[in-house]
């Protein structure tokens, strides 16, 4: 069973940087896509960026595009989010999820994904 671990959230203030970091362990015997989705509170969760398996291939929602930037290790077996020009709407907790049925984005919904980490906080403040 692979397992996916995020790490690199915080609190930044308004106009700052982060870089979210997902780290997969486990059995990884495939190519996988991978996401990234956010969470506010009283929200649903909503995706933010998603690449293939080589990263050729990139999707952003329309809130992000232009300021965040998905890439991915897979020598390291890491998938990174690099976050810039945060804005307080940012704030929420972020989660990456791999898609294990193959090396391409199928989508941008939840249900795509099927193996989650358990999320990190990103505070933004004003």
């Amino acid at each position: 069973q692979v397992q996916l671990v995020e790490s690199g959230g915080g609190l930044v203030q308004a106009g700052g940087s982060l870089r979210l970091s997902c780290a997969a362990s486990g059995r990884i015997s495939s190519r996988y896509a991978m996401g990234w989705f956010r969470q506010a509170p009283g929200k649903e969760r909503e995706f933010v960026a998603a690449l293939s398996w080589t990263g050729a291939s990139t999707y952003y929602a329309d809130s992000v595009k232009g300021r965040f930037t998905v890439s991915r290790d897979n020598a390291k077996n890491t998938g990174y989010l690099q976050m810039n020009s945060l804005k307080p709407e940012d704030t929420a907790v972020y989660y990456c999820a791999s898609d294990s049925s193959g090396a391409v984005v199928r989508g941008t919904i939840v249900e795509y994904y099927n193996i989650w980490g358990q999320g990190t906080q990103v505070t933004v403040s004003s």
